[in-house]
């Protein structure tokens, strides 16, 4: 699953994960930290929103 940041259209992939920030490919969302913020522009985790 995917999920888009709503401030800046960052999307966040499970699959792929974010390893430029530490987070390993195949990292399910609710699996990353809640400290997680977008790499682009900073807002939290409660920003995205799940892309179907």
């Amino acid at each position: 699953m995917k999920y888009i940041c709503n401030v800046c259209g960052y999307v966040y992939d499970e699959t792929t994960g974010d390893p430029d920030n530490g987070i390993a490919a195949g990292t399910k969302w609710e699996d990353v930290p809640e400290d997680f913020v977008c790499p682009l522009c900073g807002v939290g985790k409660d920003e995205f929103s799940a892309e179907d």
